[in-house]
C-alpha cells in the first residue's frame, strides 16, 4: 500500500517540474518598446496636408515605381501598399575576403550576390485636413550558395528622406496640376 504512494510521489516530484519547464512564456521584454522605437517611427512617418488617402496612395505608388519598385500587394480601403525590387548585393570586401581565404585556407566562403528590397506603406487620416504616411524598408540578402544570409530592416535616414522628399514634390505637382 505504501509503495504506490511513494511511486506516485516520486513521479509527481520529477515529472511535474519538468512539465512546467516546457510551458511557453512570453519574455517580458517582448512586449516593451525599445528606446529607439519612437525615433525610428518618426523617421518612417510624415504628415501631409490632405485628407485624401487615395491621392496619397497614388502619389506614393508613383514615387515607388520611379524608384524601381514593383507593386506586390495593395489594399486601398486600408491604405496599404507593399512593393519590392531586386538589386545586386555584391560587396567588394566580401569578394576580396573570399579570394584570400580561398587561396590561403582552401575554403570556399559564401558571399552575398542578390537582395530583395521590400517596402510596406500605410496611410492614415489624422484629422479632416491631415494624413500620415508611414513607410518601412526591409531587405533579404541571398549568398552565392542560394541561402538567405541576412534579413534586416533598413534604417538609413537618407533613404526615408529621399522617399518623403519625392512624395512631397509629387503631391505638390498633382495639387497644382503641373
Amino acid at each position: 500500500m505504501r509503495l504506490p504512494f511513494l511511486l506516485l510521489a516520486t513521479i509527481a516530484s520529477t515529472v511535474l517540474p519538468a512539465l512546467s519547464g516546457c510551458s511557453y512564456h512570453i519574455p517580458k521584454e517582448a512586449l516593451t518598446l525599445q528606446p529607439e522605437a519612437a525615433s525610428l517611427r518618426r523617421l518612417q512617418t510624415r504628415r501631409f496636408d490632405t485628407s485624401d488617402e487615395s491621392e496619397l496612395l497614388q502619389a506614393s505608388l508613383s514615387v515607388l515605381q520611379d524608384l524601381g519598385f514593383e507593386l506586390d500587394e495593395s489594399e486601398a480601403k486600408l491604405g496599404l501598399l507593399v512593393a519590392s525590387k531586386n538589386r545586386n548585393a555584391t560587396d567588394a570586401v566580401q569578394i576580396t575576403n573570399k579570394i584570400i581565404v580561398g587561396v590561403f585556407v582552401g575554403t570556399n566562403i559564401p558571399v552575398d550576390v542578390t537582395q530583395r528590397i521590400r517596402i510596406s506603406l500605410v496611410t492614415r487620416a489624422m484629422s479632416p485636413r491631415e494624413s500620415t504616411v508611414r513607410i518601412t524598408f526591409q531587405r533579404m540578402v541571398w549568398n552565392d550558395l542560394g541561402q538567405i544570409s541576412r534579413i534586416e530592416s533598413l534604417e538609413d535616414p537618407a533613404l526615408y528622406q529621399e522617399f518623403f522628399s519625392k512624395l512631397s514634390k509629387s503631391l505638390f505637382l498633382e495639387a497644382h496640376n503641373i
